[in-house]
């Protein structure tokens, strides 16, 4: 029996792409399989968004590579105050305020604290957190002078800007928030890096270096480690963050190469190019 699923003429570029596009169509409408697909990954990114923080896993997974952890909450007592109030997920809960003027003893100071948000994807910071702070850590060893590494602040319901505040009280030079992006329709596990050179409430988001899409299915975990290690050496040396500080890879990708580094077969060249070029 013939399909009734007329597939589009640009299938072949599914390959390439999580986006949703050569869907094909069944009459005037979406197949079936397409819009079952398509509920799906809708109520996976609901799921990531109310998914609750697994404090102890997290802290457990910290503590296996080396890590000490403080966990924390923000002044959104649930996740419907967190939705609603913005403003709340941005800043510390009186209680964990305390409990880190408890843990810093007078004149100790760190070059770097790490703090793990769960933002809007749990499920980001339970698959890559533990794995991308292991990848960080074998680089900065390398480094000279070694890096002083605050404990790692674990914060239920919180937002980018509470770094601010526990970078400031654990006296920390640079903060990193690792924390869960917004669910898209491909990506329910994203999480987003998020650097601030001299970390203290009131940090604009232009004061601060972003690396996002970190996963399995985006950018890997060691990528994403060896990008965060040259922008928190850059931030050190030049004492500063944000958009003046830009990164620097080691090296261009050669003109071209692009495909072949993606696995991609070779761009069609421009039909203005000379036949014998383009043999």
């Amino acid at each position: 029996m013939k399909s009734p699923v007329i597939d589009a003429p640009w299938l072949g570029l599914r390959g390439y792409t999580d986006a949703r596009i050569a869907l094909g169509r069944a009459g005037h409408s979406q197949p079936t399989a397409a819009h079952l697909a398509l509920q799906l990954a809708q109520a996976q990114a609901r799921d990531a968004v109310q998914l609750p923080l697994d404090t102890l896993g997290v802290a457990a997974a910290l503590q296996s590579i080396g890590l000490q952890t403080l966990l924390l909450h923000s002044a959104a007592s649930d996740r419907a105050a967190y939705l609603l109030r913005p403003d709340l997920g941005r800043r510390l809960d009186a209680a964990s305020q305390q409990r880190l003027r408890e843990c810093i003893a007078p004149g100790q100071r760190y070059d770097v604290a790490f703090v793990i948000a769960d933002g809007l994807s749990a499920l980001a910071i339970h698959q890559n957190a533990a794995p991308l702070l292991q990848a960080v850590l074998q680089g900065l060893a390398a480094d000279d002078p070694p890096w002083r590494v605050a404990p790692v602040a674990v914060v239920e319901q919180g937002r980018v800007a509470v770094g601010d505040e526990a970078g400031a009280a654990l006296h920390a030079d640079t903060v990193v928030v690792l924390i869960g992006e917004r669910p898209g329709l491909s990506s329910p596990d994203s999480l987003g890096l998020y650097l601030t050179w001299a970390p203290r409430p009131g940090r604009s988001d232009a004061e601060r270096n972003c690396i996002s899409n970190v996963r399995p299915a985006g950018l890997s975990a060691a990528a994403a480690a060896a990008q965060l290690q040259r922008l928190l050496s850059l931030a050190r040396r030049r004492r500063l963050s944000g958009v003046s500080l830009k990164d620097e890879p080691p090296a261009a990708v050669p003109a071209g190469a692009g495909s072949v580094l993606l696995g991609l077969p070779p761009w069609p060249q421009s039909p203005s190019t000379p036949p014998q070029e383009r043999r």
